[in-house]
């Protein structure tokens, strides 16, 4: 189980939250803080995976909060949540290794689709010794590396979303297969699908109907298979 830190200075939000979470399967609520001092409490006591950290908190912002933690060497990662569009507070954020960035108000599906794609970074991480450059890219992606252009309108959890979406199911998928699969648009998916196969992480086989027009269907591209070719 990854256990969540709910932290917002809103009652009524924290509630729904921690029950938005409570409903994706392999996370539980561990604790709740309306105050960034009360969610330093919570992480100090252990225990915390992963914050759900709103900006604002009447005591300090949820930015600052992430400078402490990150000073006495937390092993924590964080989720920002704020009604905050502003880019120099993303910049911050990214510089002090936020995974991702939520923008109020959101529904259960983009929570859920956030917790997911952080659950399949995690899962990777704990059952491998090595990674390979696609999932050194997941990792480096999901932390804010923005000297990679290429990345800049692709988020590292999303992508490896896409990947577990292919890997689990071992058979080649259309765009709108992965989009229902992944809780995510066709158009994303699409977007996604097109970039993995542009690095060589996917491989594309055209499906003809009978209406004669191509669907496309994507397959993951294992490490075995290139060794293979």
């Amino acid at each position: 189980m990854i256990d969540v830190l709910v932290v917002d200075d809103d009652f009524h939000v924290a509630g729904v939250n921690c029950a938005y979470v409570e409903r994706v399967p392999g996370f539980r609520v561990a604790a709740r803080a309306h105050t960034a001092g009360e969610a330093l409490a919570a992480v100090e006591r252990g225990g915390i995976d992963l914050i759900l950290l709103d900006q604002y908190l009447p005591d300090q912002t949820g930015l600052r909060l992430v400078q402490r933690l990150r000073q006495r060497e937390h092993p924590v990662d964080v989720v920002m949540v704020s009604a905050a569009r502003d880019a120099g507070l993303a910049r911050a954020a990214r510089r002090h290794g936020v995974m991702d960035y939520l923008v109020k108000p959101f529904g259960f599906p983009a929570l859920r689709a956030k917790l997911e794609a952080y659950a399949a970074l995690h899962s990777m991480l704990d059952g491998a010794d090595e990674l390979e450059q696609d999932g050194l890219d997941s990792v480096f992606g999901a932390r804010g590396n923005s000297t990679a252009p290429a990345s800049r309108n692709h988020s590292g959890p999303t992508t490896e979303l896409i990947r577990r979406v292919l890997r689990e199911a071992q058979r080649p998928l259309s765009a709108q297969e992965v989009a229902d699969r992944a809780n995510v648009s066709r158009s994303t998916a699409q977007r996604y699908l097109k970039r993995l196969e542009e690095q060589g992480g996917a491989w594309l086989s055209l499906k003809y109907g009978d209406a004669g027009r191509p669907e496309h269907h994507y397959g993951l591209r294992t490490v075995s298979a290139e060794r293979a070719e």
